[in-house]
């Protein structure tokens, strides 16, 4: 395949309308704490990769550092979203009790019941 080739591939299967300029829910603070939540977490797996590829030891002090960043943009996103921490603590863990009912299976990460999981999440 050639360059060309790939970019014809490329425009065939881009979506032929956007929705940028149209709100969809998207308010400009969800768009800010979801950038915000990407970036530090990238900056987090950066710590690890590092570690992993180049034999760097972690440094916590900075992993504290970003996770505190993650947790300033979740803030932000939970107050745009009008939940709190709790609150999605707690629909965290009923989705995982309902996914993992003992313990944490294999099997049951591998056949997950969306529907279930949704209803819960709903609450």
């Amino acid at each position: 395949m050639t360059p060309s080739e790939y970019i014809k591939n490329v425009l065939r299967t881009e979506p032929k309308k956007y929705f940028f300029g149209t709100t969809n829910n998207i308010t400009p603070r969800i768009e800010h704490a979801v950038f915000g939540i990407v970036t530090e977490s990238g900056e987090l797996m950066s710590q690890i990769k590092r570690a992993k590829i180049y034999g760097t030891k972690i440094d916590k002090i900075n992993l504290i550092e970003e996770l505190g960043d993650c947790m300033w943009y979740y803030g932000l996103l939970c107050d745009e979203l009008g939940i709190s921490f709790e609150e999605v603590w707690e629909k965290n863990i009923a989705k995982l009790q309902a996914r993992f009912p003992e313990k944490y299976k294999k099997s049951d990460a591998l056949k997950r019941n969306l529907k279930k999981e949704r209803k819960i999440l709903e609450k």
